[in-house]
């Protein structure tokens, strides 16, 4: 409430500013340049404006399907498969890898808001649980909607299920260099956020999530949007890589996954969940990647 009512202030101030301005040029031009001066230059006016542009660069569309390649690199292993991307709003977000040529799934990553969901059909297994289970999610601190806001190439709030117009005013752009990028930060706790913005069209390029603290060491997920294509009324980003290092384990470990799309659609003939055959075997979380590795 709070937050809201600032931003009214801001707006009434604003219009009050505009009336005062027409007022004056009827007195003394001199007098009325000088105040549209004032109201452009306002820090506060204008850091919104931007987070504003940025916001609303965001896809409205309920649906994302696309074919893809898919690339991990893990440790010192590295795999090249189609695949597929399933993502609803709200709902899910699935990745399936093939096997090339052939086209039969080899494996699948579902993310819902209540669990992760990973099946090795060459071995079959899988697993199944909540983000705290998967070591590069846990050490990035990140949620079912944060990473569908980094999918969908969106601002984020931790703990929030969507960014609203009250919330914009947390976001805190550097607006003052003269570079075509802008950096827009965000801080929670031991939580660093920043997306790097285009200047001109509000478009994100990266977004740096940063976790750190003395009795953890410190994680950082790096993502970043290239090869933007139309999707509905905006444009999405069709090349999305991004790369996990975390010194947790008191050594240092790095993941890299390249996700390359093509056909994107916003097809709704789908089914949002997953079933798994109990002819799988559970297992522990910490070995299934490395299983699909060698796949």
């Amino acid at each position: 409430m709070k937050i809201t009512t600032r931003i009214l202030l801001i707006y009434v101030s604003l219009a009050i500013v505009s009336c005062g301005t027409k007022k004056a040029a009827i007195k003394d031009n001199t007098t009325a340049t000088t105040a549209q001066t004032t109201k452009t230059e306002s820090p506060i006016v204008r850091n919104l404006a931007f987070v504003q542009k940025v916001s609303d660069t965001k896809v409205y569309v309920q649906n994302i399907v696309a074919d893809m390649s898919f690339t991990a690199t893990m440790d010192d292993k590295n795999i090249t498969v189609p695949g597929s991307l399933h993502m609803r709003r709200d709902g899910v977000i699935r990745l399936q890898l093939f096997i090339p040529i052939l086209g039969s799934e080899v494996g699948r990553l579902e993310f819902t808001p209540d669990y992760v969901l990973v099946i090795d059909r060459m071995h079959k297994q899988y697993v199944k649980g909540d983000y705290n289970q998967l070591d590069f999610l846990r050490d990035n601190g990140i949620n079912f909607y944060s990473l569908q806001a980094l999918f969908w190439n969106q601002l984020l709030l931790p703990g929030a299920s969507k960014v609203g117009e009250a919330d914009l005013l947390k976001f805190e752009p550097k607006l003052d260099g003269t570079g075509e990028n802008v950096p827009v930060s965000l801080k929670n706790g031991n939580m660093s956020y920043v997306w790097t913005a285009n200047r001109n069209n509000g478009l994100i390029g990266q977004a740096n999530v940063t976790y750190s603290s003395v009795a953890q060491g410190k994680s950082e997920l790096i993502w970043k949007y290239d090869n933007f294509k139309s999707l509905g009324a905006k444009l999405f980003p069709s090349t999305q890589e991004f790369s996990f290092s975390t010194t947790a384990t008191n050594k240092l470990k790095k993941n890299n996954i390249k996700i390359e799309m093509e056909n994107l659609s916003t097809d709704d003939g789908w089914e949002t969940e997953s079933t798994v055959s109990n002819r799988y075997q559970k297992i522990d979380a910490k070995d299934i990647f490395g299983k699909l590795l060698n796949m």
